[in-house]
């Protein structure tokens, strides 16, 4: 049984401002990106934004109004070759969309399949995934 419970998260994090089309743009890259790379049913990983206003945040130097944080929780057991391969992917869909690679930060977070509860509170090492995780 497949799990009904999102086995990947993104959070995109930007500065405020951005206009519905441009929020649901970056929401459509991040979310066909992780599908792609990490090979996930599309209805799987949820992907939420956030804005932040330019009072509340210290950027990088060197970085634009473009700035985009995509943080992304997932299981942990994916290759290097296809996290570089999500990197890659995240960073095609974004310029794709208008923003400078200069303004692209990816952090990956990666936990144990025991640390998610799903299907109402089993530990997701105990479920059948319905997909590979160690790829």
């Amino acid at each position: 049984m497949a799990v009904p419970s999102p086995t990947a998260i993104a959070r995109i994090e930007v500065v405020g401002g951005l206009s519905p089309v441009e929020k649901r743009d970056r929401l459509d890259a991040v979310h066909g990106a992780l599908v792609a790379a990490l090979r996930l049913p599309s209805d799987d990983p949820t992907v939420t934004i956030t804005e932040i206003d330019s009072e509340s945040i210290i950027l990088p130097g060197g970085v634009g109004d473009s700035y985009t944080l995509v943080q992304i929780t997932m299981f942990d057991g994916r290759s290097t070759a296809t996290k570089k391969a999500l990197y890659q992917g995240l960073c095609s869909a974004l310029t794709s969309i208008g923003i400078p690679l200069s303004d692209i930060l990816i952090a990956i977070v990666e936990s144990p399949t025991e640390n998610w509860g799903v299907e109402g509170g089993t530990p997701a090492s105990e479920v059948d995934l319905g997909f590979q995780v160690d790829i």
